[in-house]
């Protein structure tokens, strides 16, 4: 494992592919496009660039530009420069690049901003990995029905990734978390991805919103991928021993592959993922930037980044299995900036703080009614 932000990590991808999958069986139509971002701004705002426009290129699933190597390279490269104009601080983020042991051969860039007006934190980690499938990891792939896979292992296996997690500095903007990834064995590929928020507060108008994103980008491909994406987020992001969600979720998917998928163009779905991961947060962020912050909204946010760092220590796959040798400054980079570890807290009767804790421990909640 090479590194994790909630998750995801190329090498995780190995260690995972045993576990469910969700996958749909209708069918769609193919699609001749593939709609790019540009990180040139459409009208003014105090972010700068917004990647909300987009570049039209004739393609198919087979024909997408660029392999996904160079895809996720320049995607964090966009996030990037977005992010240090969205933020404002002049702040920016510095890259460290690195390099796999002699073993196993592959590169990454780990990339952090911190002490930003927006974000408190924001680390954005690339990893490309090829190696050769141990024994172990070949039967818990080949389990899945994977013909490709020799359980015996000694198989080439490539892979590649994009993962971030942002901390806001301001308690009513929530954290962001989001990944695209694929795994590559015996001449098949496997993506896997998603984006998720983490709130303080509760403002259901911004829930809305973020998921409404996600559904109508889901919806162009099939119509039954957002319900299946986000179920998958609220039964991963979840902490058992305080039966609570950690968040208010969006997508997450994995072990997705065109060919058992219901739709044409799974790889470009998953780079349209990538390249609407900022665009989803950011109106939150323009929104709620400027409202006053109390000392109770701030300490509440230290105590809430407590539950954050919980569910990534006792029960994210990625980070478990990449704590067993992985690159640690990669993997822990994920953690909150700072955290408030206090006893027993309880929130007062009626406070926005208990109308949070009352959301994340019932049902998830249907935000696009």
């Amino acid at each position: 494992m090479v590194h994790s932000m909630g998750y995801p990590g190329v090498e995780s991808i190995v260690s995972c592919q045993g576990r469910r999958g969700l996958s749909s069986r209708a069918s769609m139509p193919s699609r001749q496009c593939h709609r790019m971002p540009s990180v040139v701004s459409d009208r003014g705002s105090r972010f700068g660039p917004r990647p909300l426009q987009w570049r039209v290129h004739a393609t198919n699933h087979r024909g997408v530009p660029g392999s996904f190597e160079e895809y996720v390279l320049e995607l964090q490269q966009d996030i990037i420069k977005t992010a240090e104009a969205m933020d404002g601080s002049g702040k920016t983020f510095k890259k460290d690049s690195w390099e796999r042991s002699p073993s196993s051969s592959g590169y990454g860039v780990t990339a952090v901003l911190e002490g930003g007006q927006v974000v408190e934190k924001a680390a954005s980690n690339v990893s490309i990995i090829r190696g050769v499938l141990s024994e172990t990891r070949a039967q818990s792939m080949s389990s899945r029905g994977r013909d490709c896979i020799d359980p015996r292992g000694g198989q080439e296996y490539s892979a590649a990734a994009m993962s971030l997690v942002f901390h806001s500095a301001h308690p009513a903007i929530p954290t962001l978390r989001a990944d695209v990834r694929v795994f590559e064995v015996g001449g098949q590929r496997w993506f896997g991805g998603g984006c998720d928020l983490t709130p303080f507060y509760v403002h259901e108008d911004d829930f809305r919103e973020f998921h409404g994103y996600w559904k109508s980008l889901c919806d162009e491909y099939d119509d039954s991928l957002y319900s299946q994406y986000k179920t998958w987020c609220d039964e991963y992001f979840y902490i058992p021993a305080r039966k609570e969600h950690r968040g208010i979720g969006g997508l997450f998917f994995d072990d997705l592959d065109q060919e058992s998928s219901s739709f044409e163009n799974v790889e470009e779905f998953v780079r349209r993922v990538g390249y609407g991961i900022l665009p989803s947060w950011m109106p939150i962020v323009e929104r709620r930037r400027s409202m006053p912050i109390s000392d109770r909204e701030r300490d509440w946010q230290l105590v809430r980044r407590g539950r954050y760092l919980e569910f990534n220590l006792l029960y994210d796959r990625g980070v478990r299995f990449g704590l067993e040798g992985g690159r640690i400054e990669s993997i822990m980079v994920s953690a909150p900036p700072l955290i408030a570890w206090k006893y027993n807290v309880v929130p007062e009767k009626g406070s926005p703080e208990e109308q949070l804790l009352e959301l994340l421990s019932g049902q998830p909640k249907d935000w696009v009614q």
